[in-house]
């Protein structure tokens, strides 16, 4: 489900008019279509397996229990997820609409982290009031914990903060459905997960996607400039007319 993010980021994208609405601009063509691709893609490595292609050893075996839950609760559950999915979406899109105005991405951070401790603590609290739980020893727990506030918050808040501000909320979007490809290529080498058909042609339909949109960005941003270049130009030729208009002026 939290591969339908790019698509809802794209669609608040252009409703914020933070996406130029023009359906004849290469560009923005260029950005659709490969939104639309790679949730084809993310969908394809999630719900398609295939026949088996590969299989690499693992010193360690994981043995997964799963649950049969009745449908309701995967009725409830998905709407759940597709309510986050369209929270996220308008996160990405808020974030760059304040960093817009107020381009300090270190202050954004800070505050991200800081609310984040508060309502973590509370709801930690409400679920678990033992406070035997929240003793981190020196194992793979103080680590998960450490890994997760360094890279799982404040690393990847300001990386998101910074790309938001130079490139915007689609751009940023666009790395979710990624992120499956590199999930699936980790676990395949760490956990001795198989590699199915489905993954991999997923996985090449979503690079496809992603190099579209990237694409289209690089495009778009190639006409800006350009733009901004003919203006300047423009405006650095009419200014020595103004000026001798000015001088016969004065005399």
């Amino acid at each position: 489900m939290l591969n339908l993010i790019p698509g809802f980021t794209f669609i608040l994208a252009v409703i914020f008019r933070m996406e130029k609405l023009a359906c004849r601009s290469p560009s923005f063509l260029a950005k659709t279509i490969g939104t639309v691709v790679s949730i084809a893609g993310a969908f394809i490595v999630t719900l398609y397996k295939g026949p088996q292609i590969l299989t690499l050893q693992s010193p360690s075996t994981l043995n997964f229990e799963y649950i049969h839950t009745p449908q309701s609760s995967w009725i409830i559950g998905g709407l759940f997820l597709a309510a986050d999915c369209v929270v996220s979406s308008g996160y990405i899109v808020v974030q760059a609409l304040i960093l817009k105005r107020y381009p300090a991405e270190l202050i954004i951070v800070f505050f991200y982290c800081f609310f984040a401790a508060i309502l973590s603590t509370i709801v930690s609290l409400l679920v678990d009031r033992d406070l035997s739980a929240w003793a981190l020893q020196p194992n793979i727990r103080l680590i998960a914990v450490l890994y997760s506030g360094v890279f799982g918050s404040a690393f990847q808040v300001g990386v998101t903060a910074w790309c938001l501000h130079r490139r915007g909320p689609l751009f940023v979007a666009m790395f979710h459905p990624l992120g499956i490809v590199i999930s699936a290529a980790l676990s395949i080498i760490f956990l001795g997960d198989i590699l199915y058909l489905g993954s991999l042609v997923g996985s090449i339909i979503i690079a496809v996607g992603f190099y579209s949109v990237m694409w289209g960005k690089a495009k778009e941003v190639k006409v800006i400039e350009s733009s901004v270049g003919r203006s300047s130009e423009s405006t650095s030729e009419k200014a020595p007319l103004l000026h001798i208009k000015d001088e016969q002026m004065k005399v």
